[in-house]
């Protein structure tokens, strides 16, 4: 069984072994984590199997910007650290080694040296970190990982992924709040889990390579953000400003789009008519993924939470969308969720949306292309 230590910067009120445990490593000196002289085997190095929309500009190391993005190594001996730098908001991520996962918050600024709580043994041990907040909460450079002089490092093994799957959203598919209480928060963003995300959870079922890249309040005309899709889609960062992706380096099979919830609610809480520009700005959208991703199969999704849900307009403007892009492109598909939730979906529901959606896909025609799972 999988055990979780969670670690805080904050002041630890949990009683109990787990809790005593984060709260020592909080109060520790990171200076004297390590009882032996330590060896730093850097993030940008050959042991390394780094995965996602990485900043990698930097020699020193990626910065980790999307949710779900992801380190790994094997390594050896009963002492590790995690070394970060350049940390902007809130980072949190999950670290497993051997299938005991820390959850680990980078404090802004850097640099810093987080040591491992989790008890170790002399022999080999895999570790993997996993971004779990998405990319507007925050993003950090990983630097590498700190472990006993002289311990060995190796690459581990690229999993055989059947197909490869990019999900371009809001908070529905960013995994907002979906760790959250009775209410949604925004302050704490260690319980806005994008690893329990439908999106992940559907990408796990085919056992799938996959990106999320998805913004919080975005929409495609008008939205709760700054910016809208169209400005950062394809960026490195979810800035106007931010530099373009090299879309080149990682081409996915599917690419799945949930957006149009912003729209509809901001308009709506402001009291301002819903979009005209919506249908074409949608359609101008997918034509652009669709020129990036040539040979995708690309599935446009709509619904997970109320506004979308019950919104006329919404539908009606995407459903015009729809309609004219699957005219002209046979590989360009819809699904609307049945299952949806007042406030954003919690982790039981982000299963119940990917359920609907796994099943969905798995009697598609062009899930049983080459190389694709059949379900």
């Amino acid at each position: 069984m999988t055990s979780l230590i969670r670690l805080s910067l904050k002041p630890c009120s949990a009683a109990g072994p787990s809790a005593l445990l984060a709260l020592a490593f909080c109060l520790l000196p990171p200076a004297r984590a390590a009882a032996v002289p330590a060896s730093m085997v850097e993030a940008s190095g050959p042991h390394f199997l780094l995965s996602g929309r990485l900043d990698t500009r930097d020699p020193r190391g990626p910065v980790l910007v999307w949710q779900g993005s992801q380190a790994s190594i094997d390594f050896e001996g009963a002492s590790l650290a995690l070394d970060f730098d350049r940390a902007l908001g809130q980072n949190f991520f999950d670290v497993s080694v051997d299938q005991q996962v820390w959850v680990a918050a980078v404090p802004p600024g850097g640099p810093t040296r987080l040591s491992c709580p989790l008890p170790l043994s002399a022999g080999r041990h895999h570790l993997s970190l996993q971004k779990r907040d998405e990319a507007s909460a925050g993003s950090v450079q990983f630097l590498g990982i700190e472990v006993a002089g002289g311990a060995r490092t190796w690459r581990p093994a690229s999993p055989a992924h059947p197909l490869a799957m990019e999900f371009y959203g809001d908070s529905i598919t960013a995994g907002a709040c979906d760790e959250d209480g009775a209410s949604d928060q925004w302050e704490d963003r260690s319980t806005h889990n994008a690893l329990k995300s439908y999106a992940a959870l559907t990408a796990d079922a085919f056992g799938a390579d996959s990106r999320n890249i998805s913004v919080s309040g975005i929409g495609v005309v008008k939205g709760w953000d700054t910016v809208i899709e169209s400005q950062v889609w394809n960026r490195l960062y979810p800035r106007e400003d931010s530099p373009s992706a090299d879309l080149s380096l990682w081409r996915p099979d599917i690419v799945l789009v949930n957006l149009g919830d912003n729209d509809a609610g901001f308009t709506e809480a402001h009291k301002l008519g819903f979009p005209s520009a919506f249908t074409a700005k949608y359609i101008e959208l997918i034509q652009g993924i669709r020129g990036a991703y040539p040979h995708a199969d690309i599935v446009l999704l709509m619904g997970g939470m109320e506004t979308g849900f019950r919104s006329a307009p919404l539908n009606e403007a995407w459903s015009r969308a729809v309609k004219e892009l699957e005219s002209g492109d046979p590989r360009i598909h819809h699904y609307v969720f049945q299952h949806w939730s007042t406030l954003h979906p919690r982790v039981a529901d982000h299963r119940i949306l990917a359920n609907e959606l796994v099943a969905w896909l798995g009697r598609q025609p062009f899930m049983q292309r080459a190389g694709r799972p059949e379900m």
